[in-house]
């Protein structure tokens, strides 16, 4: 018989495919002797049958857990529903992956109006029994049985505010006693039946939930921006209750073993007196600094500090760590590896191989290529900032800059997004079901909660910019306005925030790239040291390769010509160039275009000096050079002295069916080899002149589109080769040099052995070898790729991620022919997939010599390259 159940002294961490990652956790602290509330793990295995079962619980399932209730009971000695001191407990979710705010928690699960009085009288505290109750029934009532949260809130704040009372714990047990009054009313309006008072039913359907939870909405959302699989399952933790609400001499809390904002090697959190754990993760109060912990409870502090350090050096990670205090004595609920920002995540990393408790390796593989793109994104200039002005001032919860609108409801943000818009997410305070708005919005600004809310941990996580806290603004979201001081702020206004400083500015602010030194520059270090495919850039200026050398671009893989045609200066001569009626007035429109290029090429050489530069000859359709509109038309008919019908009749001409597939790329070689021969004379005069110049040893990469056949590319390179000779002529000096082509036609892929005859180095052009080797428009497909993913006939767009399957058997037969014909020959990709994680690894595995992609996305290739040796190793 499968076994669904394991006691906490049952597990361990590496059981966490199946007991999840809080069951594991919780199942590794009572192994390591510190004090955890004994309880219960029900596996995923038993969420995966719960969904098999037709989302019922088996009654093999549950006679299982009744049985672990009993092993509780004889722990503790108290009994489950017991009207005298009845054994009360807590149910939580639990996936394998970390999924904050995703999942749902219930406390103080056994209690109804028999055992209620029997905690109090055990406890000889009337008030918090009753407290636990209205509690209970709430959570209870939201979780398992979907009545919103807000109908109770309208009766709790009803009666603090009748009453007088600015806080929770102002309430008196008679209070408490007409709240679950009418909170029992609104659930019997509701589910038209009593709130159940039978513990074992509310276990069975509290577990139910929590199962149900598993394919919620928000969960599926969360699951999808983060690429975790529907298949996992959740575990369920059924632990018994320790309470923070007992009085004064109790409390509960949230706490890091280091900061998650910048990794600062101090412990960083939050706790409440008097409180139950949601209190301080909704931000109904306002918590206190962990350090204030150490004036009203000293022993206790310093137990949880040396706690804290024994569970990070058993981890080897920074742990985020929930607590409680019962009666002056200290229990421990969950611990994880935390939640940080990219900043926070590089700092921890590096420090921790410096203080010798993980390898550089391991370094490596715990930073996300998402952390990495987060902290390559621009913070705010320190000039224009002391002009904005500052409106107010909440916790920094999460750090960088976002300016956007001011939007108040998740699906506003969404929509607003879907425009083009920048927005901010404005809020009292955030909820799961705002996670699609949160993953939307440039930022995130609440006037609720602290620095372990929901909204700065899944802030955090995302890499969001986030202001909590912010008690000097006032938020109507009924209204759709902000108020600040006597001013208020309407949905459509533009705000900034400083997730770093906690402050909220009006206007949008001036942005600048982060410096990326420090820890930043040693992680860098590290994955020089342990990959092997090198990282280049697809850049077409001095400006935007400098850059990418500051990013660390070992070189250029793929600079386009065309984009260096389209400037005021130029165009005109492109299209006397496309408009002439001979090669000799062809050949002197170029004439005047190779200065140009000449001296765009010596500005791309000296920013990157002896890297290599792979140079991509013309390859979009002349008539993207040429004017569509009358207006347009009739000026550049005027400017070169012809009629405009006669101009018009020269773009008709040009205007292709379909032009990606048309007279472009090397086939406007085969008609017109003088472009091409212009190019390679500017490439290689301006790689003498630098090479001069700087004494550098430069070895010019000259890159042919579009190529399909052996014999097209000898056309082609025969007339580059003839007019570099020329060149070497004139100068009287000679370079060493390669012509290679970009491998984007299938039929290039399947007959590489053969161009590999002409061909140098390969460098794989995937955004169109996806295009047609799927036989789908990139500029089109967008209009119904959403559909496929849904319906899961793809998991992802493949102009997204390499289609492996697919277009990676065609580079990968691509690699093996060109190798069976030219052993040495150079390999690359130079597709924007050259910076997509997954391709990188796939490219390694392949046997690429490098990937080029965007500047920005530089160091996330490197990362994912240095990853894909470490995972080869250990699957190796």
């Amino acid at each position: 018989m499968k076994k669904y159940v394991y006691n906490f002294n049952e597990g361990k961490k590496e059981m966490k495919h199946l007991l999840g990652g809080k069951g594991a956790n919780l199942a590794e602290m009572t192994n390591l002797g510190l004090s955890v509330p004994p309880g219960f793990t029900i596996t995923t295995e038993a969420c995966i049958d719960f969904y098999d079962q037709n989302e019922e619980i088996s009654e093999e399932m549950m006679n299982e857990i009744k049985e672990h209730v009993g092993k509780v009971e004889e722990q503790l000695g108290k009994k489950f529903a017991d009207k005298d001191q009845p054994l009360l407990f807590s149910v939580r979710s639990g996936a394998v992956v970390s999924m904050p705010g995703m999942m749902d928690t219930i406390l103080n699960l056994g209690l109804n109006d028999e055992t209620v009085q029997g905690l109090a009288r055990s406890t000889n505290n009337e008030r918090f029994a009753y407290d636990s109750y209205r509690r209970f029934i709430q959570m209870f009532s939201d979780v398992a049985m979907g009545i919103s949260k807000s109908r109770f809130d309208l009766i709790l704040d009803s009666k603090k505010e009748e009453k007088g009372y600015k806080e929770d714990p102002e309430l008196t047990a008679e209070d408490l006693k007409e709240i679950i009054k009418g909170y029992k009313e609104i659930y019997l309006e509701e589910k038209r039946e009593e709130f159940p008072q039978d513990p074992m039913k509310q276990l069975y359907l509290a577990v139910k939930a929590v199962f149900s939870s598993w394919n919620n909405a928000r969960a599926f959302t969360y699951r999808n921006l983060n690429g975790i699989p529907h298949n996992l399952g959740t575990a369920v933790n059924v632990q018994s209750m320790v309470f923070g609400n007992m009085g004064n001499d109790s409390g509960t809390g949230v706490a890091f073993s280091r900061n998650p904002a910048d990794g600062e090697n101090r412990i960083f959190g939050e706790f409440l007196m008097n409180a139950q754990g949601e209190d301080v993760v909704a931000g109904i109060r306002t918590p206190k600094s962990i350090d204030e912990l150490k004036q009203v409870m000293p022993a206790i502090y310093e137990e949880f500090i040396s706690s804290a350090k024994k569970l990070e050096n058993h981890y080897r990670d920074m742990q985020d760590i929930e607590f409680t205090i019962q009666n002056e004595k200290l229990y421990f609920l969950q611990t994880r590896n935390g939640k940080r920002t990219a900043k926070a995540a590089i700092n921890v990393a590096v420090d921790l191989v410096e203080e010798g408790l993980i390898s550089k390796e391991e370094a490596v593989l715990r930073i996300e290529s998402a952390q990495l793109d987060n902290i390559l994104h621009p913070n705010f200039d320190e000039k224009a900032l002391k002009s904005a002005e500052k409106i107010a001032k909440g916790l920094p919860a999460s750090p960088g800059a976002a300016s956007g609108k001011v939007y108040f409801t998740a699906e506003a943000v969404v929509e607003a997004q879907g425009r083009g818009e920048a927005c901010i997410l404005v809020r009292q305070e955030t909820s799961p079901e705002d996670i699609e708005g949160m993953n939307s919005a440039e930022g995130i600004l609440t006037a609720r909660g602290g620095m372990t809310s929901h909204a700065a941990v899944v802030a955090r996580g995302m890499g969001k910019c986030c202001v909590a806290g912010c008690q000097e603004i006032r938020v109507d979201e009924a209204a759709k306005v902000l108020k600040y001081g006597n001013k208020t702020l309407k949905e459509g206004d533009v705000i900034s925030l400083n997730g770093s400083t906690g402050e909220v500015y009006l206007g949008d602010i001036k942005k600048v790239n982060a410096e990326l030194t420090g820890n930043f520059k040693k992680l860098m270090g590290y994955i020089d040291e342990i990959k092997r495919l090198g990282v280049r850039t697809n850049a077409d200026t001095p400006k935007d390769a400098k850059t990418a050398v500051d990013f660390g671009a070992e070189g250029i893989g793929l600079c386009r010509t065309e984009h260096m045609f389209f400037n005021e200066d130029r165009i005109p001569k492109v299209r006397r160039m496309i408009l002439a009626k001979s090669v000799e007035m062809r050949e002197k429109a170029l004439a005047e275009l190779l200065p140009h290029q000449r001296e765009d090429f010596a500005g791309i050489y000296e920013a990157m000096g002896e890297r290599p530069v792979t140079v991509r000859l013309l390859d979009p359709p002349l008539h993207e050079f040429l004017p569509t509109t009358k207006a347009d038309i009739e000026t550049l008919a005027g400017s070169m002295g012809v009629s405009f019908e006669e101009l018009k009749d020269v773009v008709d001409s040009l205007h292709e069916v379909n032009p990606m597939l048309g007279h472009r790329g090397c086939r406007l070689a085969v008609t017109y080899p003088e472009i091409y021969r212009m190019q390679a004379r500017a490439i290689m005069e301006a790689a003498i002149e630098v090479s001069s110049k700087h004494e550098y040893d430069l070895v010019p990469e000259i890159m042919v589109p579009l190529i399909g056949s052996e014999k097209e590319l000898k056309f082609v390179k025969d007339h580059i080769v003839d007019e570099i000779e020329q060149v070497f002529e004139e100068q009287s000096t000679k370079l060493t040099y390669k012509v290679g082509t970009m491998i984007e036609i299938p039929r290039a892929a399947i007959t590489a052995d053969e161009i590999a005859n002409e061909a140098e180095f390969f460098s794989f052009g995937t955004n169109d070898l996806t295009q047609m080797g799927f036989g789908f428009s990139r500029d089109d497909a967008g209009k119904f790729l959403g559909e496929y993913e849904n319906n899961e006939i793809l998991e992802v767009s493949p102009f997204e991620a390499i289609d492996q399957k697919g277009i990676g058997k065609l580079m990968k037969m691509a690699v093996e022919l060109g190798k069976s014909t030219r052993p040495d020959i150079h390999l690359g990709i130079c597709g924007e997939h050259g910076g997509e994680p997954s391709s990188v690894e796939f490219c390694h595995k392949i046997g690429l010599d490098y990937v080029s992609c965007s500047p920005y996305r530089v160091p996330i290739a490197k990362l994912a390259a240095a990853q894909a040796v470490i995972k080869e190793k250990m699957e190796g």
